[in-house]
């Protein structure tokens, strides 16, 4: 039953989008986004330093608060 109620709503948009003139051009730049943001980012944005230096909140708080209060010359 759910399972089916998404596939409708599924269909739907498809079928509203295809309707569009710009439907396929609308489908692909929103793939780009979803590509963006979950491929690129996670790649060279987001550290895996940090959980990998740090395996415990005590380790991973201490660090952070060294980093905020540290003064620069």
């Amino acid at each position: 039953m759910t399972l089916r109620f998404i596939f409708k709503i599924f269909d739907f948009y498809k079928e509203g989008f295809k309707n569009l003139t710009l439907g396929k051009t609308l489908w692909k730049i929103i793939f780009i986004k979803l590509f963006v943001i979950l491929i690129i980012l996670k790649l060279f944005i987001f550290d895996v330093n940090f959980k990998s230096l740090y395996k415990d909140d005590v380790s991973k708080t201490n660090f952070v608060i060294q980093n905020l209060i540290s003064k620069e010359n």
